[in-house]
């Protein structure tokens, strides 16, 4: 009985960790999705680099607790599955968002963004956020536009005095 007892704590343990060290955590409700849906989606997370696991609901309510995510235990009834982030914020929250337009079964229930407690209009904002790449470029064209603006003027005034010159 005691080895039970065990396993049951080191999930706990387990789970609080993935908690606490994900920058981005979805917990979805998978109910009526079928098995090629779910490896469809399995898939899609794993190649963003995204961990989804289906863990009991007392025991995730526990780690959530160890977590000090006391906000996220109201969500935990049903079957629910977790998807946990460590690299990309955005990553499981626009996979999530985008299967759940095509699979209406998939519900996102909450999240926990950066430490927080995230409601399911929050992930819905954060997963219509542009990539990673996709901000870094518009970045860079917002920081080059003075410089290019600066070269056109300059060029400008010069194609200008030529033109008075000749």
């Amino acid at each position: 009985m005691s080895s039970v007892l065990e396993q049951k704590k080191q999930i706990v343990d387990e789970i609080t960790g993935k908690f606490k060290n994900s920058v981005s955590t979805i917990v979805v409700d998978y109910r009526g999705l079928n098995v090629a849906e779910v490896t469809e989606l399995r898939k899609q997370l794993r190649e963003a680099g995204v961990e989804f696991k289906v863990y009991k609901n007392s025991l995730t309510r526990r780690a959530a607790e160890a977590a000090e995510l006391n906000g996220l235990t109201d969500v935990l009834t049903g079957p629910n599955a977790v998807a946990f982030s460590t690299d990309d914020v955005i990553a499981p929250a626009k996979i999530l968002n985008d299967f759940a337009k095509n699979h209406e079964a998939l519900e996102i229930k909450a999240g926990v963004i950066e430490g927080n407690v995230s409601t399911v209009e929050e992930i819905k904002a954060l997963a219509e956020l542009p990539s990673r790449e996709g901000l870094l470029s518009m970045l860079l064209s917002v920081l080059q536009a003075p410089i290019r603006n600066f070269a056109l003027a300059t060029k400008a005034v010069a194609d200008q005095k030529e033109e008075q010159g000749a």
